[in-house]
């Protein structure tokens, strides 16, 4: 499925203001967390935005995440004060865990834990 140049603009917008509460957590949920946007998907009637969370120093990302979604309306208030005058309507959000870098650094590590030995040198 294609995103519209409509979606794509306003799924940045979103990253990108996302991006700056969550970096300055006033709201103060995330703790030494790092937690940063990986990815904003809209729905093209842009009433829902999917947002991917990668989080590092993270212990426990589950239990993150759920505290994230229980402050999900304060972080919307939020949101709709910064992007208000450029939208109609602030979206709902819905937050998951990015699981792409998750599954990458897996994969790394399997590889690196793989015993691969030397090829040999043939003419």
């Amino acid at each position: 499925m294609n995103e519209s140049t409509r979606q794509q603009k306003y799924s940045k917008l979103i990253q990108k203001d996302l991006s700056e509460i969550f970096q300055k957590d006033k709201i103060g949920i995330f703790g030494k967390a790092f937690v940063t946007i990986a990815d904003v998907l809209v729905t093209p009637d842009l009433s829902i935005a999917k947002i991917y969370l990668s989080m590092m120093l993270v212990p426990n990302k589950e239990e993150l995440l759920e505290k994230i979604r229980s402050h999900k309306s304060e972080i919307r208030k939020i949101l709709g004060n910064k992007i208000g005058k450029q939208v109609r309507i602030v979206p709902d959000l819905l937050f998951f865990i990015d699981e792409v870098e998750e599954k990458a650094s897996k994969i790394d590590s399997l590889i690196d834990s793989l015993d691969i030995p030397p090829a040999d040198e043939e003419e």
